[in-house]
């Protein structure tokens, strides 16, 4: 029978170098987008405003403007639910908001975040996009897909949100470090680089940009 020779010494540091190395970009990949989402998407324009549009878009589905105000208040008390860590009671009230309203944003944005959280990526996947179509294009859906699109080893479709994601929000110092990590997984120092100088460029103190920006010689 014939055996396998080991690897030498110097072979098997290197092995356990690249293990090491492939498990540090996985957690700066993976974690950087999901660490930078938020439940709170008061920014993605004013409640009464937001009501308005939903109750004249939907019209046609037979949504009220009361289901939709109903549907707001348990989207808003399941944030508030999530943000507390409470996300069993948080995934009701965003089931709950939903149906009233399919496509109340801040309900599928939240229900997304808290199936990611439990590993549940292809279904967060569909809530991201939902989320992200029914409003001004925004950043933060965008990373939160491509953080469950790497946790799928789907790296092509991650890098293209993350791409789109400094396009939609050109400000967003997260955006620009996750792009740069990712990047650099890839091997594409270049990029890498160039999205670390611009997220530190928008935030000085990002230490993670820092540290890649050293990393991929910028």
């Amino acid at each position: 029978m014939a055996h396998t020779a080991a690897p030498s010494p110097s072979g098997v540091l290197r092995l356990l170098r690249q293990a090491s190395a492939r498990k540090a970009w996985t957690a700066i990949v993976y974690a950087l987008p999901l660490c930078g989402c938020s439940f709170d998407l008061g920014s993605w324009g004013g409640d009464k405003e937001k009501l308005q549009q939903q109750a004249d878009a939907k019209l046609t589905d037979n949504i009220s403007a009361r289901s939709v105000t109903d549907a707001q208040g348990y989207a808003t008390r399941g944030q508030v639910l999530a943000k507390s860590g409470n996300n069993e009671e948080a995934l009701a009230e965003f089931e709950r908001a939903l149906a009233l309203d399919p496509y109340n944003v801040r309900a599928l944005y939240g229900r997304g975040l808290i199936r990611q959280a439990g590993k549940e990526h292809q279904q967060a996947i569909d809530d991201f996009p939902a989320a992200n179509g029914l409003s001004p294009q925004k950043a933060e859906p965008l990373l939160a897909r491509a953080n469950s699109y790497f946790a799928l080893d789907k790296s092509k479709e991650a890098m293209a949100d993350l791409d789109e994601a400094v396009q939609a929000d050109p400000n967003s110092a997260l955006a620009w470090s996750s792009r740069g990590a990712a990047y650099e997984r890839s091997g594409d120092k270049a990029n890498a680089s160039a999205s670390y100088g611009r997220a530190l460029a928008l935030r000085p103190k990002d230490e993670a940009a820092r540290s890649g920006l050293a990393r991929t010689g910028g």
